[in-house]
């Protein structure tokens, strides 16, 4: 190319890159049918959440680290105007940590916030998820949001005999699902000291194995060994186990959740079905929601950019 050519292109190019980086910094949207959602994301970080079971991008990781990275892109594929809030549970509570915002505006600092998810940041050691589901239930409720709960299912200490405890709320107040996280066979769940380094894992004898020993005992108590009718009504034959494993209670969880009209869906199953789970068990409404189409200008103005780049090399190697 000639050089004087080259340079009266490379301008033109320069010219039209210039135009299409106003053009990207004025954020253009284009109004389009859409169904918004208002969403309260609780996160279990118990213990059992540290157990590495799932797979994210090739790599093993924690249940609590896929948790973090699915939701991330789920979230991505909600359109602007929805409004999504983020918690997390330990104990037998929530604690809300961002209340629902709108998505698009506050991407950042709300998948800032999943992304800073931590096992450290419980309060508690105990997991009595039936109970934490209905505390989270009855949050999303007072927030006129629905709840994606995300959990193992793992119940520490163990149900009591008489099994987990009845929602006393009003049913129907909250749509939703619970995601279940984890793989399906009992793996170990990674112990930590006082100073958060990892120092190998729980054995049998560091966690409690049987039910819990809150009300009435088991039918079969008198036949089992240690028995005692006022000093152990209990028995002793619950004192070994797997408790010191885990795995996604997933019966147990459907279950739970069913109890309450919510769904459930495996979080395993990866982020496009987890998105497609979210829509098909919350409400939404129709709207005309704006679509950002700030990035297809900023892509041209790149582009004019490197032709300009180019076309230069190309008429300074003619000359």
């Amino acid at each position: 190319m000639r050089p004087a050519l080259a340079r009266r292109a490379s301008l033109g190019l320069l010219a039209l890159a210039l135009l299409l980086a106003g053009l990207a910094v004025l954020d253009p949207r284009l109004p389009r049918e859409a169904r918004l959602r208002d969403l309260l994301l609780v996160v279990d970080i118990t213990r059992s959440m540290n157990v590495r079971d799932m797979a994210v991008g090739g790599a093993t990781v924690s249940r609590l680290d896929a948790t973090k990275a699915i939701l991330t892109e789920a979230l991505a594929g909600l359109p602007c105007g929805s409004r999504v809030g983020l918690g997390v549970f330990t104990e037998r509570r929530s604690l809300t940590l961002v209340e629902p915002a709108e998505i698009c505006a506050n991407f950042a600092p709300l998948t800032g916030a999943l992304a800073g998810l931590d096992w450290r940041m419980a309060w508690e050691g105990d997991s009595l998820i039936a109970r934490g589901l209905h505390h989270a239930y009855d949050r999303a409720a007072g927030l006129d949001a629905d709840l994606v709960f995300v959990t193992d299912g793992q119940e520490a200490p163990p149900l009591p005999f008489a099994g987990p405890p009845r929602y006393r709320g009003e049913i129907g107040r909250v749509r939703g699902l619970v995601l279940g996280a984890g793989g399906p066979v009992p793996a170990p769940i990674p112990r930590f000291d006082r100073d958060g380094r990892e120092i190998g894992f729980y054995r049998p004898e560091d966690v409690q194995q049987g039910a819990a020993r809150i009300g009435a005992p088991p039918t079969d108590a008198a036949s089992r060994p240690g028995f005692h009718p006022r000093n152990n009504p209990y028995g002793e034959s619950d004192l070994t186990g797997e408790e010191h494993l885990s795995a996604l209670r997933a019966d147990y969880l459907r279950e739970r959740a069913g109890e309450i009209g919510l769904g459930y869906a495996t979080l395993s199953d990866g982020a496009a079905a987890t998105l497609a789970a979210i829509e098909a068990s919350t409400r939404f409404e129709p709207a005309r929601a704006p679509l950002p189409l700030a990035r297809v200008p900023a892509a041209g103005a790149l582009a004019a950019l490197v032709c300009a780049y180019a076309v230069a090399a190309a008429g300074r190697v003619r000359s």
